[in-house]
């Protein structure tokens, strides 16, 4: 079984043929983001030999290239610690190979999800807003970290959704300041993650590259759910930004600009702009020499090839459609309705007139996209708003299917800021076709208004158009529209 839960739902109604199409796409897609088989592949074992390498994962011009061969007669104790969206399938692979050896660790993982660890223990936070669960999971790493010897191995995993998760604000600064904070710039604002990253690592006790000074003297492996870089790119590049184990780039100065980018500044608590304005070096982000002197490796376990964009379009492929990549970019700084309304135009004249392509297609995105929802109070995410949008442009459209999800299973922060919806699932995202909008107005559900109240996951529940799936690692978002033929 997959990992979308609720397949007969969303396919008996509508274009029955086309969700069906839609979901096992979909599914093919959520189904490779799966660091576990990844890591299975990394590192193996054979009796006390364990074996750390393989080029499908590997940084490009990693001076230390080639496999780690670990004698465990020579290690002493071997913990796994780090943060995530769906890090706990990297870890249980880890336990799977090492078995009796692994001595334990400490995870944080986003409420919600099961525990499926054995020897390595966790704590649930909160995601995109920090909460006491992400500060107290920080303490445990510490207190794990606080006797670490050069002959013990600490494997690291991350994820997306590490930025909230690992959360242990620096002295003087709140916890609740930094609630405040995220809510301001993310949600309220609209900022995107990339721009809010540098503010927080400045703001943390743990991040950018921090953790990794308590994991000295310790040899490291890291394992981060990134897609494959050039080691130049993972020491230098500010696309390492969120992998809070290596090098940070960005400065103090960075932090402020992007707080006056999205008007932030001036409503930001005042603990924080004293922080960043006094730009204390002693609480600088790790740099790229002190990493160096580290006994540290670091290997991208989720490289593109391996992951779900080319399983969805292979997939799709198989089906019989032509795919068009439309976007694949994490810099497309764009809101998800308006994105979703856009696609859903070009389908509607691909199905008419077979241009700007023609059927029967498949049309791929794979970014995050926004939702600035000032003092909105709903609950959904920017996959549902993608879908709720599109599904206002469908009308009478009869051969296109859209949907979007998002690869860690949940899509927007659920129920965290809204009571009254205890009835309604977390989604993973949506599917949407003509018959969205015309069962809506049957049920008297105005999309155009819940969209227009960021509350767009008790319309889809209400239409059997919601996506429920399992959780696993977050990988950004897939986006799948069909135009299929009229024949």
């Amino acid at each position: 079984m997959g990992r979308i839960q609720n397949a007969d739902m969303l396919t008996n109604h509508g274009h029955i043929a086309g969700r069906k199409a839609l979901v096992e796409i979909l599914g093919a897609g959520l189904d490779a983001c799966d660091p576990g088989r990844n890591v299975r592949r990394l590192v193996r074992r054979e009796g006390d030999i364990l074996t750390i390498g393989s080029p499908h994962f590997e940084p490009t011009g990693d001076p230390r290239s080639g496999d780690e061969v670990i004698d465990l007669r020579q290690v002493g104790r071997i913990f796994v610690v780090g943060a995530g969206k769906g890090v706990q399938y990297t870890a249980l692979a880890l336990e799977e190979i090492l078995g009796d050896r692994l001595t334990g660790g400490h995870l944080i993982e986003k409420h919600g999800s099961p525990n499926i660890l054995s020897r390595v223990e966790i704590t649930f936070g909160a995601h995109p807003v920090p909460d006491e669960g992400c500060v107290e999971g920080c303490r445990r790493i510490l207190e794990l970290c606080a006797d670490l010897r050069a002959d013990d191995l600490v494997f690291t995993a991350l994820g997306n959704g590490v930025s909230a998760l690992l959360t242990l604000p620096v002295e003087g600064v709140s916890l609740a300041d930094v609630q405040r904070l995220v809510y301001l710039f993310q949600i309220e604002k609209g900022g995107p993650t990339v721009d809010l990253i540098p503010i927080r690592n400045h703001l943390d006790q743990m991040k950018g590259g921090k953790i990794s000074r308590h994991l000295r003297p310790a040899r490291c492996i890291h394992l981060l759910g990134q897609l494959s870089r050039t080691y130049r790119d993972l020491m230098y590049h500010d696309l390492n930004r969120w992998l809070h184990v290596l090098p940070d780039t960005q400065s103090y100065a960075d932090a402020v600009r992007n707080l006056k980018k999205w008007d932030s500044w001036d409503d930001a608590p005042q603990s924080v702009k004293d922080f960043l304005l006094a730009a204390d070096p002693a609480q600088e982000t790790l740099r790229h020499d002190e990493y160096e002197a580290m006994n540290a490796r670091a290997f991208c376990i989720m490289p593109e090839h391996l992951g779900m964009l080319p399983a969805a379009r292979a997939k799709a492929e198989a089906l019989g459609f032509r795919t068009h990549l439309l976007y694949n970019n994490y810099d497309m700084l764009a809101e998800a309705a308006q994105v979703g309304k856009v696609i859903a135009n070009l389908a509607k004249h691909s199905e008419l007139d077979g241009e700007p392509f023609q059927p029967p297609c498949a049309l791929f995105g794979r970014n995050e996209l926004l939702v600035t929802v000032g003092d909105a109070k709903g609950m959904g995410g920017r996959n549902q708003e993608y879908a709720v949008s599109a599904a206002l442009q469908l009308g009478e459209t009869r051969q296109v299917v859209m949907g979007s999800v998002d690869s860690d299973g949940t899509d927007g922060p659920g129920h965290q800021f809204i009571d009254g919806y205890e009835d309604v699932p977390v989604f993973t995202g949506g599917i949407v076709d003509y018959s969205t909008g015309q069962r809506a107005e049957e049920l008297g559900i105005d999309l155009f208004d819940e969209l227009k109240r960021h509350n767009v996951s008790p319309p889809l529940h209400a239409l059997g158009d919601g996506i429920v799936a399992t959780p696993n690692l977050s990988f950004a978002d897939l986006s799948v529209t069909l135009v299929l033929d009229r024949s």
